[in-house]
């Protein structure tokens, strides 16, 4: 059974495979300078909230089609998150390369590029566009894809959020290096939230990786949970972007204490 994830994935790779630049040839002067994502997620005394620029999802359409990408990301800050998760996938979220460097020219956090990384012209454009980290999602890649993508992306000095969904993709990111990692706590065929699943996938991350729960977080409560299941941070965009008011929503999550 195929998955939204496997069709977007396809999409992607078909672009990579047309794009005829030489990556290797952009490594001259290639380096980040700026705040540290990974340090970020994993200072202070409460919960990181990595809030997200979303103006669409491939289930859901449409969620805020005028967002504006700089206020949103001011306001973000502004109201206590860590860092800033950004979409830069057009067709399927509404997202666009211009929307990571018009944040990254207003805000001092951290800035994630969420898109579907596939080669190494991916990350360069991250670095390039005003990224601190790239995401790679393990159900996406083969382990090789996996290792190389990760090793090019903290040669240039990016941290990396590594996705899985499961026990068996977590093993999969830490053999590749993973020190972030990301667990989706939505099922790719039902769209189910499971989140007995993400504490299980929790369980068998060592200590020193810094742990971020994703997808379908609207509450306190479910928050808390997150963190007595070991989570250091939580990515959120949808219950962001929905609620009437995003300010008060992230200085909510934002002030759940770590255990």
């Amino acid at each position: 059974m195929t998955t939204y994830l496997d069709a977007i994935g396809e999409y992607h790779r078909r672009r990579a495979a047309s794009d005829e630049r030489r990556w290797t040839e952009r490594l001259d002067q290639a380096w980040y300078v700026g705040p540290s994502f990974a340090q970020a997620l994993s200072a202070g005394d409460h919960l990181a909230v990595i809030a997200e620029v979303k103006r669409r999802s491939p289930s859901k359409g449409w969620l805020q089609r005028d967002l504006d990408a700089v206020a949103m990301g001011r306001l973000y800050e502004s109201a206590g998150a860590a860092a800033i998760s950004v979409l830069t996938d057009q067709p399927h979220f509404g997202g666009d390369l211009e929307d990571l460097a018009a944040v990254r020219d207003a805000v001092q956090i951290p800035r994630l590029r969420k898109d579907f990384t596939v080669c190494e012209n991916d990350v360069l454009d991250a670095l390039e566009w005003g990224a601190s980290a790239i995401l790679l999602i393990v159900a996406l890649l083969d382990d090789n894809e996996l290792s190389r993508l990760h090793a090019l992306a903290r040669t240039v000095n990016l941290d990396v959020l590594v996705e899985v969904h499961d026990e068996t993709e977590a093993r999969r990111a830490l053999s590749a290096g993973a020190l972030v990692v990301g667990v989706n706590q939505r099922d790719l065929h039902s769209f189910a939230v499971d989140a007995a699943r993400a504490e299980r996938v929790s369980s068998v991350l060592p200590p020193e990786v810094v742990r971020v729960a994703e997808s379908g977080l609207r509450s306190v409560d479910e928050l808390t949970r997150a963190v007595e299941a070991g989570f250091d941070a939580v990515l959120v965009g949808e219950a962001f972007v929905i609620d009437a008011d995003p300010a008060a929503k992230v200085r909510e999550f934002a002030g759940v204490p770590r255990r």
